[in-house]
């Protein structure tokens, strides 16, 4: 393919539709201020992909599903015996999310099926979309179970027994899931793509704050979750004399005093949080009898995370007074770091194109992370007003949008020639 023919799939890139289905998606699961909560493997999620898959079929793709429930969006090639090229994100939000996380990359690589239709380019390998099931987390944690079960690094099955905040197990909404979408071609997980690049809102400041168009990612910070539980005993809080107490409160606030302790970073590079907290009886006056709290741990550098991650354990332990603790690994991600000549070709794009550029790794996981090691993997990152992200006021413009469709367009057209 010449360089006329990428140039003229990527000025196809139509900003007003892409514009325009972003917020078809948006009004499916609309919340006050232009948000989003659309959950994974719910009535929303079917009636959002439903969408995708009618627009995509328009442009020319074959739709199907694996037994992950990630969703397949094919288009053909000159040589369909080819390694596919493969582009996609995710269509699930937080609770209290924005309409731009996970969905502008599937709409990003839809924008490529349907800029490709209408300028009746042909590809030398085939060009595959997916949306990724519950990249976010949110209702099912951990996050990123549609990319762990296609890239082998946990088996669906593992996931079989999580609950939702309602008792509903992961595996019984998978099955409802699966049942509606059984007219769908079902294919096996995984496989080796040729590549795999994501488009995604930097959900952080630093575009934005530079002026610059286009970020090229050089990677993954790594991540470890931990759930704690600390048990006391309950107790009336106006008769216990505080020597006698089992106070589980009391127990997470001198663990996580500690762990701020054992987290502390001069240079502001590791990341420890601490999202989630469910107290019981949860009574003002009563002592806590047992605590339920989250961690997530992050940092660029293996040695770091591992060691880091190693102590959480230990240091809950060795701080908490007359109450017991269970600590439990929930999810794990090494960091990653993306494949040089993606990342090269990216910059090629994005340069030819007038678009201004910066390389950045990025703080926040994606499913990308775990494409890593199945085959030469990158993402371009958009600006995203203020780095607000996980909030409706996410925003990114349609120029903006506009600018990183068209790279994309650009580097999976160029991947698809080698």
């Amino acid at each position: 393919m010449d360089e006329a023919e990428i140039a003229a799939a990527m000025a196809a890139v139509d900003q007003e539709r892409q514009w325009s289905r972003l917020e078809a998606f948006g009004r499916l699961g609309a919340i006050a201020g232009n948000g989003v909560n659309r959950a994974c493997l719910t009535p929303l999620d079917r009636e959002a992909r439903r969408l995708l898959i009618r627009w995509a079929e328009e442009a020319g793709a074959v739709a199907s599903i694996d037994k992950a429930n990630n969703l397949w969006l094919r288009r053909p090639g000159q040589n369909d015996t080819l390694a596919p090229v493969l582009t996609g994100s995710h269509m699930d939000t937080q609770p209290a999310g924005g309409r731009f996380d996970g969905m502008y990359g599937v709409l990003a690589g839809l924008e490529l099926l349907s800029a490709l239709a209408d300028t009746k380019t042909v590809t030398q390998r085939p060009i595959e979309v997916v949306a990724w099931t519950n990249e976010e987390g949110s209702r099912f944690a951990p996050g990123c179970m549609g990319s762990m079960a296609w890239s082998g690094a946990r088996a669906i099955e593992s996931f079989a027994a999580i609950t939702d905040h309602n008792g509903i197990r992961f595996d019984d909404a998978l099955a409802e899931q699966m049942a509606a979408e059984s007219d769908l071609p079902l294919r096996p997980l995984g496989y080796v793509p040729h590549a795999y690049v994501e488009a995604h809102i930097e959900q952080g400041p630093l575009l934005e704050a530079e002026g610059v168009e286009i970020g090229i990612v050089t990677g993954i910070q790594g991540s470890r979750w931990f759930n704690v539980i600390i048990k006391g005993e309950s107790a009336h809080a106006g008769t216990t004399p505080l020597a006698l107490r089992r106070d589980a409160m009391q127990g997470m606030v001198q663990a996580v005093t500690a762990l701020n302790r054992l987290t502390e970073d001069p240079d502001d590079v590791l990341r420890f949080t601490v999202g989630r907290v469910s107290v019981l009886p949860n009574s003002s006056n009563s002592v806590a009898s047992e605590v339920r709290f989250s961690i997530d741990l992050r940092h660029p550098d293996a040695a770091v995370l591992t060691a880091r991650g190693d102590a959480v354990r230990p240091t809950i332990l060795s701080a908490i007074r007359h109450v017991e603790a269970e600590v439990e690994e929930s999810f794990t991600a090494a960091p990653a770091a993306f494949a040089t000549d993606v990342i090269s070709t990216i910059e090629t794009v994005a340069e030819s194109a007038g678009f201004s550029h910066l390389r950045l790794a990025s703080g926040a996981f994606h499913d990308a992370q775990f494409v890593v090691p199945i085959c030469p993997t990158g993402m371009i990152f958009i600006p995203s007003h203020k780095g607000i992200s996980h909030n409706p006021a996410e925003y990114s413009s349609p120029e903006q949008l506009t600018a990183g469709t068209r790279v994309l367009v650009g580097t999976m057209l160029r991947l698809s020639s080698s």
